[in-house]
């Protein structure tokens, strides 16, 4: 049993309150394998992968964090969805309804979901296998996800086996492709140290009883060593050694104050040529024409912002306990800069001064408050946060994911791989996530949105699309 990092534990408990689920869709060519063999591939993969082989175990009265145990494949796990022969326009619904949806991950915490023979999808004349890996978020973060499906559909002999804890993670905010991840080996206790036979023999709760002390006083005194870290960075900040925190944007018509409606799903599948400019990164790319389609979009509402920004994930580079390893990135999307070239350049430059201040040592001291923090106390607090409300100030309008997921050498029981997407959750400050993810020599813009505020998706695909040609041409 090894127990959970705190942040993985936060992303549980959140899980309770609202849908937070990881999804990791892949096209693959349809063949004549029968749906008993695919799960039956499924389930032979999955005992060789680590990640899918176990489940949380909680600490009554949350005397402790919960406990990752080892864990069967049950047979929930592998879901086909009848009947064979939908549309790629009723796969994306079903897909809408698929992604309000969680795992229960004290009963297992992932789920294959099969679709079979659908046809009119991108990238092929032929019918296509849609296979939708879902996570729970305590499981694994966008960039952990990404390698444990590598694992499940794999070819190379490598990539058959991810283990628990990453230890390379990528930049998503450079678009560097995800590997098979790797291992500590040693159980581990609640602030992250070998726990020995003495832990494995105590019951969890009392151990939870006598570590609490102990991890109080931690958070106490860590909680002093973050007080001067921020004295520290705001000072080295003021004089210029440190870029400056992005300001704050204001909530616009993406961001009401109301619960997620019907959840919408688009995508656009693109040649990796399509998106490649010189000097500038495929999520730079992205990110300017994301720019362009929301003015355009919300222009033609009737709700033209003044200034937008999107929250970005960013894979830290330094190996962690946390299967949750990233830092959110707040960017200004420069939307008054009418040029499109220029934009691109100033929304290059402000994730390199975004990512610089949050690879900043002084951050971490804040990070390591949070590792020891007694379970009882953390729980509390997620449970009495604040999620019905809009804030006045956000980090970002919308959510943009970007991960290149690796070569096009996947397969599911011999079928090759033909596109990847992803969606970021929504939730009540976020009714719009953009999704970019690659494999191979192709690029996914996934678009997830909830119907009241994109009330016409197919519109705003079209306005992506054309933003994507207009800012590859302004580069020409």
């Amino acid at each position: 049993m090894t127990t959970m990092a705190a942040r993985d534990a936060t992303m549980f408990w959140l899980s309770r309150r609202t849908a937070n689920d990881v999804f990791l869709l892949y096209s693959f060519a349809e063949s004549d394998t029968a749906t008993e063999e695919l799960r039956a591939f499924i389930i032979a993969r999955a005992e060789r992968i680590p990640d899918l082989r176990i489940r949380l175990a909680e600490i009554p009265g949350h005397l402790g964090y919960p406990r990752w145990v080892p864990a069967e494949f049950t047979s929930q796990q592998f879901v086909h969805h009848r009947p064979d022969g939908r549309s790629w326009q009723a796969l994306l619904a079903d897909l809408g309804e698929l992604l309000g949806t969680g795992v229960v991950a004290t009963e297992y915490p992932w789920r294959v979901h099969v679709f079979r023979s659908v046809h009119s999808a991108p990238r092929s004349a032929e019918p296509v296998v849609v296979v939708v890996l879902q996570l729970s978020h305590a499981l694994a973060d966008g960039t952990r996800a990404a390698a444990i499906a590598r694992a499940l559909f794999g070819t190379a002999v490598d990539e058959a086996v991810v283990h628990s804890t990453p230890d390379a993670p990528v930049d998503n905010s450079a678009y560097h492709p995800v590997g098979p991840a790797k291992t500590f080996t040693q159980l581990v206790d609640s602030c992250g140290q070998p726990c020995g036979w003495i832990a494995r023999r105590i019951d969890p709760g009392v151990l939870g009883v006598l570590r609490f002390p102990g991890r109080l006083a931690a958070t106490v005194w860590r909680g002093r060593e973050a007080y001067r870290a921020q004295r520290e960075l705001a000072d080295r900040t003021a004089t210029g050694e440190v870029p400056a925190a992005t300001a704050g944007f204001a909530p616009c018509v993406l961001n009401p104050a109301a619960p997620v409606g019907d959840h919408t799903v688009r995508m656009l599948v693109v040649d990796a040529d399509d998106l490649r400019i010189p000097g500038k990164t495929v999520t730079v790319t992205a990110l300017t024409a994301i720019s362009r389609a929301l003015v355009d979009y919300l222009t033609e509402l009737g709700a033209q912002p003044e200034r937008l920004g999107t929250a970005l994930p960013m894979a830290l580079p330094t190996p962690s306990a946390a299967r949750n390893n990233y830092r959110g990135l707040s960017i200004d999307l420069h939307i008054d800069e009418p040029d499109l070239r220029t934009r691109a350049n100033l929304i290059a430059g402000d994730l390199a001064t975004r990512r610089e201040r949050a690879l900043n040592p002084l951050l971490s001291a804040q990070d390591r408050v949070g590792e020891v923090v007694p379970a009882v106390l953390a729980v509390r607090d997620v449970e009495r946060a604040d999620l019905d409300s809009v804030p006045p100030s956000l980090d970002g309008n919308t959510v943009v994911s970007s991960v290149y997921r690796g070569p096009g050498d996947l397969a599911f029981a011999g079928a090759p791989v033909l596109f990847t997407g992803g969606f970021p959750a929504l939730g009540t400050v976020m009714h719009l996530t953009h999704g970019v993810h690659g494999i191979g020599e192709t690029i996914t813009l996934s678009v997830h949105c909830d119907a009241r505020v994109i009330p016409d998706p197919d519109r705003y695909l079209e306005c992506l699309a054309a933003a994507l040609d207009a800012v590859v041409a302004a580069h020409r």
